[in-house]
């Protein structure tokens, strides 16, 4: 994996390429520090602009080579953040690595280089504003402390595995930074909502919490810190409250997920605002960066979700769901009680249900809860648990004559499937 660096010559320019250095030493992997000279100007300058910028280039080169690291340089010509990411991309790098914006550069960076960088880079973005932390990082005197802004999205997972991959090469220490609206999250997971519009009740924290830890877990090691949780609410613009979060926190490094939104997407974009706004380093990684084919890891289930109306087509479900959890796990087995029609007590019906567990359900370490969901419709009280419980897959059956009914394709079924954000297995009777 090549770290391109992209200088053009300033204080600031300087720190980053001597992060980068630092990185390319540690990593063990080489660099390539590259300037760009604008179209314009070289046509302008000619000859005279080229000799300068090569000698630039190699005095840096010099300087770097002093550190340990194995340095190549390039001069190209035309715009910068083309250029960058075709050569990038043509060199195979890994990592770009750059300075960040000045508080005199207009809007603070909207627009400029390291904007139009973070949207054109199929690879993760390093924006440095201080190089100390990678300094003592490389030469083993401290831990780098980062934050990792969380989501339930693919780029967060990109994000997550690029920075599971920096920590083969050191001690990190990890935050994981959670912005959420809590009016958004009761609906989200079918909560009651407090009678204050900001309060943040026990049970939307602990299912928060439980959630944002199952995201992070790919990030526990036994050689490394476990990773230690934020959670915030907030109103507005997420990144404020994030770089916000991760400055109370004094981490030397911000790693977000990107979608690489461009022109009014960019409003809504974490990792824009957070590469302008941020006053320590950022690292912006693209969706692009997620694992694809034989590099995507098999997922380990450890929860399922199985509804039933309690028909017979809807009961052939739950047998399934446990089977999905060989090695142990949760299975959340659910009813969905359609007040004021359902006339069986809340204790009835739990009862009933734990009499349609397999004989061998808390076989392997399984666990097993029952819960008895209360909604005019069945489809979102399914998915809201399946949210609030954290469940890796839903499991319905067809055919069912009350709250599941109709086939495949019949209401619930397919409400769940549409609207599911996570894997739904569909269990379909025995036919002839």
């Amino acid at each position: 994996m090549t770290i391109l660096c992209a200088t053009h010559f300033s204080d600031a320019a300087q720190r980053a390429t001597t992060a980068a250095a630092e990185l390319a030493r540690k990593l063990n992997e080489p660099l390539f520090l590259v300037h760009v000279l604008p179209g314009d100007l070289a046509r302008a300058f000619g000859q005279t602009l080229h000799d300068t910028a090569t000698s630039a280039l190699q005095d840096e080169v010099r300087r770097v080579e002093k550190l340990g690291a194995r340095v190549s340089h390039q001069l190209l010509t035309g715009e910068p953040a083309e250029e960058l990411a075709r050569f990038a991309q043509e060199k195979g790098a890994g990592l770009v690595v750059t300075a960040g914006p000045t508080s005199a550069s207009p809007f603070l960076g909207v627009g400029g280089t390291v904007d139009r960088l973070a949207t054109a880079l199929s690879v993760p973005l390093l924006v440095v504003r201080d190089v100390e932390p990678f300094e003592a990082w490389v030469a083993g005197k401290r831990p780098l402390k980062v934050m990792l802004g969380v989501d339930r999205s693919q780029p967060f997972e990109a994000a997550r595995d690029w920075l599971r991959g920096l920590r083969r090469y050191g001690e990190v220490e990890v935050v994981a930074g959670r912005v959420y609206w809590p009016h958004e999250e009761y609906q989200r997971m079918g909560l009651a909502h407090p009678h204050v519009f900001q309060d943040v009740s026990p049970e939307l924290r602990r299912s928060l919490e439980h959630e944002v830890r199952t995201l992070v877990s790919p990030l526990e090691t036994q050689d490394q810190p476990p990773v230690r949780l934020r959670l915030e609410a907030g109103v507005g613009r997420i990144a404020d409250h994030l770089v916000a979060l991760a400055a109370d926190e004094k981490v030397d490094l911000l790693v977000v997920g990107s979608h690489q939104r461009r022109a009014m997407g960019k409003l809504w974009s974490v990792s824009h605002h957070a590469l302008r706004l941020a006053k320590m380093s950022v690292v912006s990684v693209p969706v692009t960066v997620a694992a694809r084919g034989s590099a995507v890891p098999i997922p380990e289930l450890r929860s399922v979700l199985v509804a039933t109306d309690f028909s017979d087509a809807a009961n052939r479900a739950i047998p399934y769901a446990f089977s999905l959890l060989p090695n142990g796990g949760s299975v959340y087995v659910v009813t969905v009680g359609e007040a004021p029609q359902v006339t069986e007590s809340e204790r009835d019906l739990r009862q009933r249900l734990h009499q349609l567990m397999p004989r061998d359900a808390d076989a392997h370490g399984r666990k097993v809860q029952v819960e008895v969901l209360a909604g005019q419709d069945v489809a979102t009280a399914i998915l809201q648990a399946a949210q609030r419980f954290d469940a890796d897959v839903i499991c319905v059956g067809t055919h069912g004559r009350t709250g599941l009914k109709t086939s495949l394709m019949g209401s619930v079924a397919k409400a769940v499937m549409s609207h599911a954000d996570r894997p739904v297995m569909v269990v379909r009777p025995f036919q002839g």
